[in-house]
């Protein structure tokens, strides 16, 4: 975890400075010491943006990319979906249980409008 653990500060500034970004979950400056799970070495990573496409340059067109490149050898593969998106009206913040909501629903239904993933998603909806 040393590595991840190093660039942690950088790869967080770099999400509150990238177009798109509006709100990151955190206790301080980030989010590790947030136990959302009984299991202590699930960590949470909420964030909020503009739209997907800012989420996803952020992913994967940044420096990001070469932590989740490395993310092996600091954590253990989850064999469940560890990941849901999903759209919420922009004067909101999203809670760690909604999140752990979503996440159940997505391991247990798939993809849908309610929860998806990058590489199933859905439109943000209208008004």
């Amino acid at each position: 975890m040393k590595g991840f653990v190093a660039r942690l500060d950088e790869i967080n500034q770099l999400a509150d400075t990238s177009p798109g970004f509006v709100w990151r979950l955190k206790d301080g400056d980030s989010a590790v010491s947030i136990n959302a799970y009984e299991d202590p070495t699930i960590l949470v990573n909420m964030s909020v943006w503009e739209d997907l496409e800012s989420l996803k340059n952020y992913v994967y067109r940044s420096v990001h990319i070469e932590l989740l490149k490395e993310r092996n050898s600091w954590f253990t593969k989850m064999t469940d979906a560890h990941q849901a998106l999903w759209w919420i009206p922009a004067s909101r913040t999203p809670t760690v249980d909604e999140a752990k909501e979503k996440l159940k629903h997505f391991q247990e239904n798939g993809p849908s409008e309610y929860a998806f993933n990058f590489a199933k998603n859905f439109p943000a909806p209208t008004k």
